[in-house]
């Protein structure tokens, strides 16, 4: 029989990343809301957009990503 690998401490520790960076963007774009709510529907719409997609989920979240599944930030 092969040997089962170790679990590693980096997923634990990144899915509570993930739940702490996602608990501070919601808060931050929330105490925006008064501020975007001026704004044009469809400008909000692209706002919100944005700032649900790109920021959250592309920027922050894909090297972390990696460095859960790699042990390594870069590619």
């Amino acid at each position: 029989m092969t040997p089962q690998p170790q679990p590693s401490w980096r997923k634990p520790a990144g899915i509570f990343l993930i739940m702490l960076l996602i608990i501070v963007w919601a808060v931050l774009v929330a105490s925006l809301s008064s501020w975007v709510g001026d704004w044009p529907v469809l400008v909000q719409a692209l706002f919100y957009l944005i700032a649900g997609i790109a920021w959250i989920w592309i920027l922050p979240l894909k090297p972390l990503l990696r460095w859960m599944e790699l042990g390594r930030w870069r590619g």
